[in-house]
């Protein structure tokens, strides 16, 4: 199904784009033959990630940018401009998360969440699509959502995502009713479970809940970067041209079950609480990174 010229002649900016999901995607799409251009805010694993798509023999590049400042998103795609030439393809994937009962978190933590989720989406978003639409030039957006915010269910205990995410679902469909005469296509992908070495910490940081996460699921598993890399290349290629403004979810049936990701979290005794949340903020976990 994926030739290997499948994304031939593309240029694809993918923000978070050194570690996790951001990461298998832009390898994927690498193999697939496009030219990649990474966004984050560290530089060693963006560094890392791209000498991982030259082994591959793509053209790619790098720089550092919090996607919460305008100007910063600006000088990136400056930047991908200078190295790689017209950047056609957006991938909004940087993300921030983490398990908190709503009443203890702070405005700075739902703050740093939003900022980079939503905010960061529509600055990334609004940079490239003006250019494009200048230049009279097609483009094609894929942003990366949640189950949570996508299908209905909801989930407690993540309040800053789910309300980022929505966002960005809505930006996501918004755009692509808006945007289409300019061709340019607007999809999102909403994951289910997937294990990336920043979130997780975070979000299941100790085994016992990683193992009864997986007993709950339908599947009994998690997802594997592979199945949501595969998923990501046909949405951005030619081959789903007319599949526009739409949200697929990736997550094995398990929203089906009727509940939110995370609602079973809301049996946890307050000292459980106490255990994930000192977690949480022990500096070698990390805050939320793009």
């Amino acid at each position: 199904m994926f030739q290997a010229d499948l994304l031939k002649g593309r240029t694809i900016l993918v923000t978070g784009g050194g570690t996790g999901l951001g990461r298998s995607m832009a390898l994927r799409f690498a193999e697939l033959g496009a030219s990649l251009f990474l966004v984050g805010r560290r530089e060693e694993p963006l560094a890392k990630t791209c000498e991982e798509i030259r082994a591959k023999g793509s053209p790619t590049g790098y720089t550092c940018c919090d996607v919460r400042d305008f100007a910063a998103v600006e000088k990136a795609v400056a930047a991908a401009e200078s190295q790689l030439g017209r950047v056609d393809t957006l991938v909004n994937n940087a993300a921030g998360n983490f398990i908190a009962r709503t009443e203890k978190l702070s405005p700075n933590a739902f703050n740093a969440v939003v900022g980079i989720v939503l905010q960061g989406t529509f600055y990334c978003t609004l940079v490239l699509a003006r250019k494009w639409i200048a230049a009279r030039q097609s483009g094609n957006i894929l942003n990366i959502a949640a189950t949570y915010a996508a299908v209905g269910s909801g989930s407690g205990f993540v309040v800053p995502s789910a309300c980022a995410k929505a966002g960005v679902l809505a930006m996501t469909r918004s755009l692509a009713v808006e945007w289409a005469r300019y061709h340019i296509r607007l999809n999102a992908i909403a994951p289910g479970p997937f294990p990336t070495e920043g979130a997780w910490s975070r979000l299941l940081p100790a085994k016992e809940l990683e193992e009864r996460a997986r007993q709950g699921h339908p599947m009994k598993r998690f997802g594997r970067h592979e199945e949501l890399a595969n998923l990501a290349a046909y949405l951005l290629s030619n081959m789903s041209e007319y599949v526009n403004g739409e949200c697929v979810v990736i997550d094995g049936g398990l929203w089906l079950r009727g509940a939110g990701e995370f609602n079973d979290f809301v049996d946890f005794p307050d000292a459980a609480w106490d255990v994930l949340e000192a977690a949480r903020k022990n500096p070698s976990s990390g805050e939320p990174k793009s």
